[in-house]
This record gives C-alpha cells, structure tokens and sequence, in this order.
C-alpha cells in the first residue's frame, strides 16, 4: 500500500510555502461539500431538509482560488450531485489530487460518469464491520453495498481508499479486524479519523478517543498514510455537522487544531 509520490511532492510543496511566507493562510486540504440543506434557511442539515446540489461552476471557482494541493469531496452523499463526475475530472485535470467521500451505493451506478486517473481517490467510508457499520448507517446491507461498490470501482481501475471513522464506543479488537479486511481487499489507502469532533479537553472520554485513534493509525502499517489521516482529521472528523458555509470554503486546519498541523513529511 504505496503512498503516492506525486501527492508526497504536492503536500510537500504546500508545506514549504506556508512556513516560506508566502502563503501563511493557505491549506494543505481544502474540504469540498457539493451537497447543502434545500431549507430556506439553509442551517440544518440534518434528515428533516432534503439536500440539493450545488452548483458544479461555484464548486470548480472555490477549488481554482484555494492553494489546497488535495480536495477532500465530502458531507452529504457527494454521488447524489448529478455533475460529480464532471466536476471530478475538472478538479483533477488541473493539477488537484482528489478525494471523493461516499459511502459506496451508488458507485456501482454511476461509476461509468468517472475516469481512473492517478489524482482520483474513490474513498469509502467505514463506520466499523458489517454489524456495526449498518446499525450507524441506519439500514441492512450498507456494508454490503459498500463493498459491491468497492468490487465495481476497482475492476474499472480505480484507485480506492477506506476512510474508517472511530467511534468512542469502537473496539480496537475491531478495528484491527476492519483494517486488515481492507487490506486484504487490496485498497491503495487507509485513512483513519474520529467520527465525531471532540474538544481538546480533559475530558476522559475525548482523551481515550484520541488515544483510541493513536493506536488504530498504528495498525494501518504505513507512516504516509498514518501522517495523511493526522493531516485530514481537522476536516473530515464530523463533517457532516459542520455549517454549510465551512464545508464549501474549505476549513483549514490551523483553525481547526493547532496540534494536527503537520503535511506529509519527505522521507
């Protein structure tokens, strides 16, 4: 499982120009979300407003005026925007690496609307193994289908990575578990977040989560992919309860936490 070169000299990249000066405020990882609450007032996103797409020329504008190397596509259900392939291929095609979030039933779908290029990242999400991920996905079968969509994604070329989200009641037992199921799976990545955002605290329960996390990112067996998971973990750690506004300007993550501040290192 082989972090790519390409994505290491990016982020290095972005690194060297936020600590050269020249672009102090600018990210490494800008958080996209094309999906935002249909309500009149726009600030609950929760299941009681249905979701609608943004549109796809707002998105590409705010990704050309971020200096984000990585776009993280995320929040609601991205494949549920009708322009995603589209907008997939433009965000690569101008020197961006991208990750698209989904939580894999509708790949198999629309898989045909996407090109498997090196900058792609059909990234999955996994709330645990089957029992655990469809009892938090609310449905039968999530797991499943999310692995259908994995099987479908990869005999069209793509490259694949699992984003697994820990839970405060997550066993590490299964955990370990998990990861090694992905990578028998043969995936290209592994990243590793917390479901929910915790202050940093010292709060008990927040502090054995992050200790939780530590543990699990050892498991997943590469350094790149453990220092990726830190890089994106401001962002992707309860996206789906962020405001509709951060989501789509991309939340950088020295305002998120100070002490996950860190690209992948060159070796």
């Amino acid at each position: 499982m082989r972090f790519p070169l390409r994505l290491t000299v990016d982020l290095a990249l972005a690194r060297l120009a936020q600590t050269s000066g020249e672009n102090a405020a600018s990210a490494s990882v800008l958080l996209l979300a094309p999906m935002e609450p249909a309500s009149p007032s726009g600030l609950d996103s929760s299941a009681h407003h249905p979701m609608a797409p943004r549109a796809g020329t707002e998105l590409l504008a705010r990704v050309r005026n971020a200096p984000a190397p990585v776009v993280w596509i995320g929040g609601s259900e991205p494949l549920l925007h009708p322009e995603m392939g589209q907008l997939t291929r433009c965000i690569a095609g101008i020197g961006r690496d991208v990750f698209l979030e989904t939580d894999g039933a509708l790949l198999q779908r629309r898989i045909h609307e996407f090109r498997p290029v090196s900058r792609l990242f059909l990234t999955i999400q996994w709330n645990g193994l089957e029992r655990s991920h469809d009892a938090r996905a609310g449905r039968a079968g999530a797991f499943q289908a999310a692995l259908e969509g994995m099987r479908v994604a990869r005999l069209s070329g793509f490259l694949i990575c699992v984003h697994a989200r820990v839970h405060a009641e997550t066993e590490l037992g299964e955990m370990a578990e998990s990861i090694h199921f992905a990578r028998s799976l043969d995936v290209d990545g592994i990243v590793i977040s917390t479901a929910n955002r915790r202050s940093n605290s010292a709060n008990p329960e927040a502090a054995d989560l992050q200790q939780k996390i530590v543990e699990a990112r050892k498991l997943i067996g590469s350094k790149w992919w453990e220092s990726f998971s830190r890089l994106v973990e401001p962002l992707v750690s309860g996206q789906r309860n962020t405001t509709p506004g951060a989501e789509a300007v991309g939340v950088r993550p020295e305002r998120e936490s100070h002490a996950n501040q860190e690209s992948v290192r060159v070796a």
